[in-house]
């Protein structure tokens, strides 16, 4: 579900943004030049909050703020930012979607995740897509200042909670594509017979791929390797 739409996140999205505002001016190293940053975030709340911090410091501009992947793409053409400081789960084109979609140009700007969330797979994903930092939206603000320098300068800033947890991930084989579609649909509780039929594939080469799935996940069968992929966020929970 969009945290747009979800009531309990927004009252969230709001605290975070008034916390912003109620900290303490942040003390950085002086910026050589100006460093030109895209806020993209579903949010209206956090992109404003965002801007709002940003462009008090000396050295950093806001040039512009998306509220959807499409909408961002168009203003890096445009803007010509240094920086994208943006979330991964926004309606329509995703953060992941975003990053490799920019890789494609010429000169891309550097990315730097700013989310809510930090599930194996996302991190993975994300770092994988290019992205150059990794942040939650819980950090505080003068490390969010310190992370954009680092990537404008070419450096990657990935807090070492997340690192660690994104080493775990890259040590597993990466799942298919059509892996992590016959996952997604173990986890919704299909049989192999289901899957067979829903992707025109026999059981037994649906039961092949759900082995290799246990593998890669290195669990004991299938309910532990749907556990195992709601938690890293591989899959989706169910609606």
């Amino acid at each position: 579900m969009s945290l747009s739409r979800d009531g309990g996140h927004n009252s969230e999205q709001k605290s975070w943004t008034a916390s912003l505002e109620k900290e303490q001016p942040v003390t950085t190293t002086k910026i050589i030049g100006n460093i030109r940053i895209l806020v993209v975030d579903d949010h209206p709340v956090v992109r404003a909050g965002l801007a709002s911090m940003l462009s008090s410091i000396p050295g950093l501009t806001v040039s512009g703020a998306a509220s959807t992947g499409e909408e961002a793409l168009e203003l890096i053409d445009r803007e010509q930012p240094d920086v994208l400081l943006l979330d991964l789960r926004m309606p329509g084109m995703t953060g992941i979607e975003l990053l490799n979609a920019i890789r494609t140009k010429p000169l891309p700007p550097k990315a730097l995740v700013l989310t809510s969330y930090e599930s194996d797979e996302e991190i993975y994903r994300a770092i994988e897509a290019g992205a150059q930092g990794y942040l939650l939206k819980s950090t505080p603000q003068a490390e969010i200042v310190t992370a954009i320098q680092a990537v404008h300068s070419g450096r990657h800033h990935i807090p070492p909670r997340i690192a660690a947890r994104l080493a775990e991930r890259m040590v597993r084989s990466a799942l298919t594509q059509r892996e992590l579609e016959i996952l997604e649909m173990v986890v919704r509780g299909l049989t192999n017979k289901q899957i067979g039929n829903a992707l025109g594939i026999s059981e037994n080469t649906a039961r092949n791929h759900i082995n290799s799935v246990i593998r890669k996940l290195d669990v004991s069968g299938r309910t532990e390797a749907a556990t195992a992929a709601i938690q890293q966020g591989l899959v989706r929970m169910p609606e």
